[in-house]
């Protein structure tokens, strides 16, 4: 939807929310490459502050008239659906760490 914007709505909020909304992902994928379960859920934590801020981007988009309330709302239900299920994760996460045995 983006590249679909001028120039400058492009270089301001259009890069920022298209490198929040990949960072959800990235810092998921670095989570779960993580040996020690800590490490997995700190990133699962970064994941989530990513979310936020692309959920501040759409807001940011909306009042911008870049996106139709139609779009905000469809994107901001899918952003809703993705902090759910990361939460769930991070629950499981943590009951992980509590059975992993301690390396001292």
């Amino acid at each position: 939807m983006v590249l679909e914007w001028d120039y400058f709505a492009k270089d301001t909020v259009g890069k920022q929310i298209a490198r929040s909304a990949d960072s959800i992902s990235a810092n998921i994928a670095e989570g779960f490459g993580r040996f020690h379960y800590k490490e997995n859920k700190n990133f699962c934590y970064f994941s989530g502050g990513s979310l936020i801020e692309t959920k501040g981007g759409l807001n940011k988009c909306k009042l911008r008239n870049l996106i139709t309330q139609d779009k905000y709302k469809e994107l901001l239900k899918e952003l809703e659906t993705i902090h759910h299920k990361l939460n769930i994760y991070i629950k499981y996460i943590g009951k992980k760490i509590v059975e992993q045995p301690s390396n001292d």
